[in-house]
């Protein structure tokens, strides 16, 4: 079996598959050339990430491809029930990042409380000369404990954030399709190595309830199928004054030019953004304003996610041989 991981595939993982016989190529092909190769190599098996799409041009033009796998959550990227209805494999590791993306979502918690992430810039550059003036500055932090968090999307990263943030003390709401409520279990630590579970409700609330009682708001839910955002111009300017805003979901999962424009007139405190509309080319205005906090799409680039995520897509792959 032959299968090229265009997107790259953990060390472990290439290493497992190999010694199982399976031929792994982590050359990345660029979309224009992907069909070309895939024909003349011969590969069975297709790996990508958020990068590499697979639409019906490319499902339809590889007849020899038996499966697609999606390291990561979203599969929004790939033509899945095209794919499946074709005959193709496709699966994805659901379980594998959510840890690392829930993370990520608190470090920009934090950042944007204490205003890290301006600090971080304005000391090297500053710090000899204005050290009592950035001190005064960065004086007006807040603390994360007893603020409300509202989690748009309640899967499994959702869930996953909860138990961070109330494990640093927030009171956190949800929004999601179904249901009135989620159970979320808090590992407490009891000593000796031990934890306790202890089960809290969460309550869901309409996007307008949340958005009125929200000091931030962090989204984990897939792209609309119309493209348009799940937070407009409309809901950014319902937000509560100095809220926060953290989008490691989709680029466009929240209006950008909304929330920039909320971010610079001091309506929101400020703004993290993980994804971008136009990606990897995200707009260049909005990479220079003051106030954002932007990571390039790394919700799940931690070494220990790779890892899982490779795991999951050996057992799968090695399941099809």
């Amino acid at each position: 079996m032959k299968v090229l991981a265009n997107d790259g595939i953990s060390d472990k993982a290439k290493s497992t598959l190999e010694s199982q016989g399976v031929i792994v190529t982590t050359d990345h092909v660029e979309q224009d050339r992907l069909i070309e190769v895939l024909n003349a190599e011969g590969y069975e098996g297709l790996l990508v990430r958020s990068a590499t799409k697979v639409r019906q041009d490319l499902i339809d033009a590889c007849p020899g491809l038996r499966f697609i796998g999606r390291g990561g959550v979203g599969m929004d990227n790939i033509d899945v029930q095209y794919a499946r209805d074709n005959g193709k494999v496709v699966f994805n590791t659901p379980a594998a990042s959510s840890q690392s993306v829930a993370e990520l979502v608190m470090a920009h918690l934090f950042a944007m409380a204490r205003s890290l992430h301006r600090s971080y810039q304005e000391m090297p550059a500053r710090g000899a000369e204005d050290f009592k003036v950035l001190k005064k500055a960065y004086a007006k932090g807040i603390e994360l404990r007893g603020k409300t968090l509202g989690v748009v999307g309640f899967g499994r990263i959702g869930s996953a954030v909860a138990q961070y943030a109330l494990g640093c003390g927030m009171n956190v709401i949800g929004v999601d399709r179904e249901g009135t409520s989620r159970t979320v279990s808090v590992q407490v630590p009891i000593g000796g190595g031990r934890t306790h579970d202890i089960d809290v409700e969460i309550p869901l609330v309409s996007m307008s309830e949340m958005l009125a009682q929200a000091d931030a708001v962090t989204f984990h839910v897939p792209a609309q199928a119309d493209g348009s955002p799940v937070l407009d111009a409309a809901g950014v300017a319902a937000m509560k004054q100095g809220a926060m805003i953290v989008n490691t979901a989709r680029g466009g999962t929240v209006d950008e030019v909304a929330v920039r424009a909320a971010v610079e007139s001091g309506h929101l405190r400020g703004a993290a953004l993980d994804v971008f509309v136009g990606e990897p080319k995200p707009d260049p205005t909005l990479l220079k304003v003051e106030g954002l906090a932007l990571t390039p799409h790394i919700g799940a680039a931690t070494l220990e996610a790779q890892d899982r995520i490779g795991d999951e897509l050996v057992e799968r792959i090695l399941e099809m041989r």
